[in-house]
């Protein structure tokens, strides 16, 4: 990841997730040091290795210390249990306080970070039907959308301090490890094609690949700023996207999931699965980034090799 220049330390938040790991990973390889915040020192340790510093406390790193780059990733996953009252609570808070934290932390060091990467969802953007969404649209008065701009909001608390921030807005992650995509292969190898609701809706995806790519190239880039979107250049919608994976294990037969029972049955939640957002990269794209895999069929076929086929 230093490949621009001599070796960082990056603090990061939530290392030990999908896209936690597979960045600290990143880092590594590339020669870069890294510091991992996480409550489970045993695990993280299991997860990540020997060659990485944890702390379970932002205060367990001095005031002098150098911190070039910090990632923040931490936050309670979204779809995990549907959004009650006590489960919007728990989802801002694990944002806010990890994010209030780095804060205070940038406060105190004597030498500050460069960049604070913060991650977002396309959530911000609420539901917007066949609009084409970049970084200009605002957000929306729905849970999702509001819990994307109070994280957003905090994360700008280190702008105070002469940091750079970005605040990248992830679509859905393609990863074999992690993420979205398991959960979809199993009906597909079962030769199933499930559409969700009418299937119009789009779906904003990215490769993670491209997502570490994208993280590597705002920590470098002075100029990437602000609001983010992460995604492929080329959204598909859902009965789309539920065919082109399915084809790759075979015929299938159609399975339609109606929208009712989910709306009943998740409440509000129902929106991940039944409404979507078709987001553009804008900002990424008018920078100079390149997505390796800018299109669903290049992802899949990068994600799921023949022994992964040879399977079904």
């Amino acid at each position: 990841m230093n490949e621009a220049g001599p070796s960082r330390t990056v603090l990061v938040t939530g290392a030990t997730g999908f896209i936690g790991h597979n960045l600290c990973r990143r880092l590594l390889a590339g020669g870069d040091r890294f510091v991992a915040l996480t409550r489970d020192a045993g695990r993280a340790r299991k997860v990540l290795g020997s060659q990485v510093r944890i702390v379970t406390a932002l205060d367990e790193i001095a005031s002098s210390e150098r911190i070039d780059a910090m990632v923040n990733l931490a936050g309670a996953s979204i779809i995990a249990r549907p959004w009650t009252q006590s489960r919007r609570a728990v989802l801002l808070d694990s944002r806010l306080r990890t994010t209030n934290k780095l804060t205070e932390l940038v406060a105190r060091l004597e030498r500050k970070p460069e960049v604070l990467i913060n991650a977002s969802a396309i959530g911000y953007y609420g539901v917007r039907g066949d609009e084409e969404i970049t970084e200009a649209a605002r957000g929306q008065p729905i849970f999702q959308s509001h819990l994307c701009q109070a994280w957003e909001v905090a994360a700008q608390g280190a702008e105070q301090y002469g940091v750079r921030v970005c605040r990248l807005r992830f679509g859905i992650v393609l990863g074999t490890d992690g993420g979205a995509l398991p959960g979809l292969i199993r009906p597909a190898r079962m030769r199933m094609r499930v559409v969700m609701g009418s299937g119009q809706q789009w779906q904003s995806w990215v490769h993670i690949d491209d997502l570490l790519a994208l993280v590597r190239f705002c920590i470098q880039h002075t100029e990437m700023r602000g609001g983010i979107n992460v995604t492929a250049p080329q959204p598909v919608r859902q009965q789309e996207f539920a065919a082109i994976l399915s084809a790759r294990f075979g015929p299938s037969i159609q399975l339609r999931v109606p929208a009712a029972p989910l709306r009943a049955a998740l409440g509000e939640m129902s929106q991940l699965l039944l409404e979507g957002a078709k987001v553009m990269p804008a900002k990424a794209l008018s920078h100079g980034f390149a997505f390796r895999y800018p299109d669903l069929n290049s992802a899949l076929a990068d994600l799921l090799r023949p022994k992964d086929l040879a399977a079904a």
